[in-house]
């Protein structure tokens, strides 16, 4: 998968439009993707990313970086054995383009915020 464009609130991955926030795997795409508390990431919110077995978890925090990732929270995903990396989305967006090409990437994105 390539995402092709990103801003506030809009995302274009393989020349599709997208308007919510998204988990990018590498195989498919959930454009549903919600959290138990919306701006507050908590282990519960990435299972299924987490399922994919990803070498990397991508977390892109929004335009401004509103989204909350707790310590809590990256130490879960270590537990797993995945290496994160969080960033606002735009960054997030760059470096999935980047080291999906390398490693089995999975991206969390809130698009907003």
């Amino acid at each position: 998968m390539k995402i092709d464009h990103y801003s506030f609130g809009k995302i274009v991955i393989n020349s599709k439009t997208y308007t919510s926030d998204v988990i990018i795997y590498p195989d498919h795409l959930d454009s549903s993707w919600w959290r138990k508390e919306g701006h507050y990431l908590q282990p519960v919110d990435l299972e299924k990313a987490l399922n994919a077995k990803p070498d990397l978890l991508i977390i892109g925090t929004g335009y401004s970086g509103v989204m909350v990732v707790p310590d809590g929270t990256i130490l879960f995903i270590k537990s797993k054995g995945v290496e994160a990396l969080v960033e606002r989305t735009e960054k997030a967006v760059e470096l999935y383009n980047t080291l999906s090409k390398a490693k089995k990437v999975v991206a969390a994105l809130h698009l907003t915020c």
